[in-house]
């Protein structure tokens, strides 16, 4: 799919839209309204970002064998992407990811500060789906372990979709889990309090409610998360200003009606973005100290999980005037097809794919490599052109043509490969 030309294609349809309810007869007025649309003033030209690589975590296999993870863990999170006859089909982590379920098994509260499509879901559910194996092997009873909590219904049922991926059916599996969000019926909801789930999705405001209703119904669930094991904000950055301050106050609640404070629950934030100034250090002071203040816990800033990426292409070499051999990557990848039949291992020395990992996609490449802030397509293009001494027409052909075929998987651009990752995916940002 050429996501450009269909950016293009949405962005027509809808300024033919916008602008079919009304015909201006004034040539004054009419001019000016063209000319405010030919800037692209409504739709400002969409902002270009590159999905990183990131650093290996190990595989859920490694965590069974270390004994940090139940053996039933390999089971049930398996590479749902990778190929059927691999050696180890347990699911390969990312180095977040490690982090995360080391400070869970630590029983240290943390928050996961980690770009969109990072996985961060994973981060919590390998712990608590663990929890909940290794309970029920000790001859726990039936109860809710986990409440994750989520600002909108959307995501709880996406998380739960996620869910059924792993674990299969909601009930009678291994490991239960329930969405409990307003949109069950009297049924559902009857079973849930008969049979409480280990893992509750919900939302702060059913939350709300199920901590002040009186209902034998309402009760009933809220008691079976007796003793609860882990409290889980989704989306932590949402909860600001008048509603921040209502779910601090719900989480300080919800603690004191239901948690042991003997063993007091684990408390969990997941945020893609919530400190952007400073150094990371003080970033993770911020986010530390907005996260304490929502659980009413202890998180240090050395509690704050981050991003680990790694560099894809030829770690010494820099994209820049300097860069050998890119006015002719640019000019070859202008033409097209410039990643059909390639392997991801073969842009290693490639001089536009580095040029595109380091000038577009990542930044700070010398030390610690961290995600760029998104561009449009034209600022790229006038980077490329100044950096290859090419029109800037012809830089953007090629970034076009380049994105496009990097971000297919390998196994579709190469006859017989098995390696499923592209050699970089990338979203448009449209505003």
């Amino acid at each position: 799919m050429d996501v450009f030309n269909l950016d293009r294609f949405v962005i027509d349809q809808y300024k033919a839209f916008s602008r079919s309810f009304t015909k201006i007869k004034s040539p004054e007025i009419s001019s000016k309204v063209n000319a405010l649309y030919d800037e692209r003033r409504f739709w400002p030209e969409p902002l270009l970002q590159i999905n990183p690589h990131y650093a290996s975590g190990g595989s859920i296999r490694d965590f069974v064998n270390g004994g940090l993870l139940e053996p039933e863990c390999a089971d049930v999170f398996k590479d749902k992407w990778g190929p059927a006859a691999q050696p180890d089909p347990s699911l390969k982590l990312r180095k977040h990811q490690e982090q995360a379920i080391s400070f869970a098994k630590e029983r240290q509260s943390y928050v996961v500060t980690t770009g969109t499509g990072s996985g961060k879901s994973l981060c919590f559910f390998i712990p608590i789906i663990d929890a909940a194996i290794r309970a029920k092997k000790a001859g726990g009873g039936a109860k809710t372990r986990a409440i994750v909590i989520y600002p909108m219904n959307a995501l709880a049922n996406s998380q739960a979709k996620e869910l059924e991926g792993y674990l299969g059916s909601a009930t009678g599996g291994l490991v239960t889990y329930a969405r409990y969000t307003g949109q069950e019926s009297n049924e559902d909801r009857e079973l849930i309090k008969a049979n409480p789930p280990d893992i509750l999705l919900t939302n702060f405001m059913m939350l709300e409610l199920l901590m002040t209703r009186q209902s034998d119904l309402d009760r009933k669930v809220l008691q079976n998360c007796e003793g609860l094991q882990f409290i889980v904000l989704d989306e932590l950055h949402t909860y600001r200003g008048r509603q921040g301050a209502d779910v601090a106050m719900l989480m300080r609640r919800l603690r004191s009606r239901i948690g042991d404070p003997k063993n007091p629950p684990l408390c969990i934030g997941t945020s893609a973005t919530m400190a952007s100034e400073g150094a990371q250090h003080e970033k993770n002071e911020a986010v530390a100290r907005i996260a304490s203040q929502i659980f009413g816990a202890d998180i240090g800033p050395d509690a704050v999980v981050t991003e680990t990426l790694k560099r894809v292409t030829n770690p010494v070499k820099i994209g820049g005037k300097g860069l050998t051999g890119l006015s002719d990557a640019v000019l070859s990848a202008s033409k097209g097809n410039v990643a059909q039949g390639r392997k991801n291992s073969d842009f290693f020395d490639d001089p536009l794919a580095i040029w595109v990992e380091t000038r577009i996609g990542l930044k700070n490449v010398e030390t610690k490599p961290e995600r760029a802030k998104p561009i449009s397509l034209e600022e790229a293009a006038k980077t490329l052109s100044a950096d290859c001494g090419l029109d800037e027409d012809i830089c953007a052909q090629a970034l076009r043509e380049a994105l496009i075929g990097y971000s297919v998987p390998e196994k579709d651009r190469v006859q017989g490969s098995k390696e499923y990752s592209p050699l970089f995916a990338f979203k448009l940002h449209q505003f």
